[in-house]
């Protein structure tokens, strides 16, 4: 599969998923106590995780979107 996450997309994707993370496990708010928000939320942090360190979105590749420049 080809590039196709941009720098900026990366840092964005990274970013989102640390604090999904955070808020599915280290939060402590009365909403993600609860089993189905909590892991709803950290599998979508794995998710963007994993997604900014391959760099190849599955999703752009079906649109035909890239964010990166080369």
């Amino acid at each position: 599969m080809t590039t196709n996450v941009g720098t900026l997309d990366r840092i964005f994707r990274a970013a989102l998923g640390l604090g999904l993370l955070y808020l599915a496990f280290f939060s402590g708010l009365p909403a993600f106590d609860g089993g189905l928000l909590k892991f709803a939320a950290a599998i979508v942090g794995v998710v963007m995780l994993i997604v900014a360190a391959v760099r190849v979105c599955p999703i752009y590749s079906i649109f035909g979107i890239k964010t990166c420049k080369a």
